[in-house]
């Protein structure tokens, strides 16, 4: 108990001279309480239910339908119980001395077992229906999330948002909206439920990250929720949500045949809005106006230390998702964008087997062909040396059969 209290200690969380008894001056639900994030905890079970009910009657069928989603042909790695032992139990990517040891242990060739752990790695890769439901239904939360967040901001009193003057008036006992009630716990439900999702879903080259900025958003949300930081947390989400409908929607016609131009114009335009949300209203903005312009209404406490930490967390985030978003780019205006720079680790394996098969078989098939015209040059030399002895022969008996006669 006393660590409880000492936890809720108002200089920790309110700026010198601000009491709770004043945040209490608020009227009932008009006032933010901790016990309400308990509320995200039901909602983000129910956002996994949700999540499997969409991605199996409505985003499938229909819309990948529609898109032309299927998924790749791909050769499958032949039964060997003591491969796929060693596969489950010690690695996925055996090293040149275990290949070495499991050559003598199968009798294959260090060719043929390579490939067996190349074959066996891409079925366990995630298929492109599995990767377009992912997308289509985080596509549908942050399209609805964003339209509700404006819903929560276009009012004549909250268009004074935009101007950044109007976050900190009057805070910290600032009234709270039921709207935005709602719109933190359903953001937080949505991003509690991809953690618990998280070691199922696809897994992507920047897995850490994401970890790191799906605790760091739920920290911040909380943390904003508490401390009454209402205002600047439905900008803050606003401003991700409204790039994220664009990644998510070119993902989808990504994973989709015949939509090439469709994906790359989505592309270029998330670019934009990612670049100019995230890199300059952001820091710009949200971060000067609650690191530098709140000191003009307040000293600072522990709280205003840890908000803006992690208001710095997400920032550094964006410069590293925007790095990797530059380099696409640039592959794009080069005309060498293949995939995603975020792909899966499995995908870029297949498509090196792929080439490796395929480069094989031409190989093999050269061979052959240059096989081919040796027999076939070696027949046909064989064939008319037969041709001529036969031929020397019928002359040489008629010949004596000539002079028999005679």
């Amino acid at each position: 108990m006393p660590c409880t209290l000492n936890m809720w200690r108002e200089d920790y969380w309110l700026p010198p001279g601000v009491t709770w008894r004043d945040m209490e001056q608020l009227e009932g639900s008009d006032r933010p309480q901790p016990l309400d994030l308990l509320v995200a905890l039901p909602l983000a079970l129910g956002f996994v239910t949700l999540r499997y009910v969409f991605e199996r009657y409505n985003a499938l069928p229909p819309m990948g339908r529609c898109l032309g989603v299927k998924n790749r042909l791909q050769m499958s790695a032949s039964p060997s119980p003591k491969l796929e032992s060693f596969y489950r139990q010690r690695s996925r990517q055996p090293t040149q001395s275990e290949i070495v040891a499991l050559m003598s242990l199968c009798g294959k060739t260090q060719r043929q077992i390579e490939t067996w752990f190349r074959l066996r790695r891409n079925q366990d890769r995630p298929c492109q229906t599995k990767k377009f439901g992912e997308a289509a239904w985080r596509f549908f939360f942050y399209l609805t999330a964003f339209t509700a967040g404006l819903a929560c901001l276009i009012d004549v009193k909250c268009l004074k948002y935009f101007l950044f003057t109007y976050l900190y008036i009057m805070f910290p006992p600032q009234p709270m909206e039921r709207a935005h009630y709602w719109y933190y716990m359903l953001e937080l439900g949505f991003y509690g439920s991809l953690l618990l999702r998280i070691s199922v879903d696809v897994k992507r080259k920047d897995f850490k990250e994401q970890v790191i900025h799906h605790l760091a958003t739920i920290f911040l949300l909380s943390f904003s929720y508490c401390a009454n930081y209402i205002r600047v947390g439905t900008l803050v989400m606003l401003l991700h949500d409204s790039s994220d409908i664009l990644l998510e929607s070119a993902k989808m016609f990504n994973y989709g045949t015949g939509w090439r131009k469709m994906c790359d114009t989505l592309f270029v335009v998330f670019a934009v809005v990612f670049l100019v949300t995230r890199l300059v209203i952001f820091p710009s903005k949200i971060i000067h106006t609650t690191l530098v312009l709140s000191m003009e209404l307040f000293q600072p406490f522990p709280g205003y230390y840890f908000f803006n930490i992690l208001l710095m967390v997400l920032q550094a985030l964006h410069i590293f998702w925007a790095g990797l978003i530059l380099r696409m780019v640039y592959k794009f205006l080069k005309g060498k964008l293949e995939k995603d720079e975020r792909s899966e680790e499995s995908e870029i394996e297949e498509e090196e087997v792929d080439k490796g098969e395929e480069n094989a078989n031409q190989e093999g098939d050269n061979c052959w062909g240059r096989s081919k015209d040796t027999l076939n040059s070696k027949l046909s030399m064989l064939a008319t040396t037969c041709v001529l002895n036969n031929l020397t022969n019928h002359m040489a008996s008629a010949a004596d059969r000539i002079r028999k006669a005679q």
